[in-house]
């Protein structure tokens, strides 16, 4: 079973940056693409950025400029450094994975964690 945990969330001014990880635990075999999704209140998940495991990167539109992926393939784990934050980008944010594991191929989530941007 493979298990995702982000970390790294929390209060920030506007204007401020903090740094999200999601570490991959289990009996993984490969990790392929890794996204950082986000859904805010009262809005709908959307895809925030992606890495695939060349480290090939995507955003959303909205984000490009402000935010950063990036992954580190011998620990597992993806990184998302968010610079210029606004309130608007206040949401829980999501680790997502596609990966292969002894007994399971396919996609896995993290639990999401809370990121607040408030003055």
């Amino acid at each position: 079973q493979v298990q995702l945990v982000e970390s790294g969330g929390g209060l920030v001014q506007p204007g401020g940056s903090l740094r999200l990880s999601c570490a991959a635990s289990g009996s993984i075999s490969s990790i392929y693409t890794m996204y950082w999704y986000r859904q805010g209140p009262e809005k709908q998940r959307e895809l925030a950025a992606s890495i695939t495991r060349a480290g090939t990167t995507n955003y959303a539109d909205s984000l490009k400029g402000r935010f950063t992926i990036s992954r580190d393939n011998a620990k597992n784990t993806v990184y998302l450094q968010m610079n210029s934050l606004k309130p608007e980008d206040t949401a829980v944010y999501y680790c997502n994975a596609d990966v292969t594991s002894a007994l399971y191929t396919g996609n896995c989530w993290g639990q999401g964690t809370q990121v607040t941007v408030s003055s």
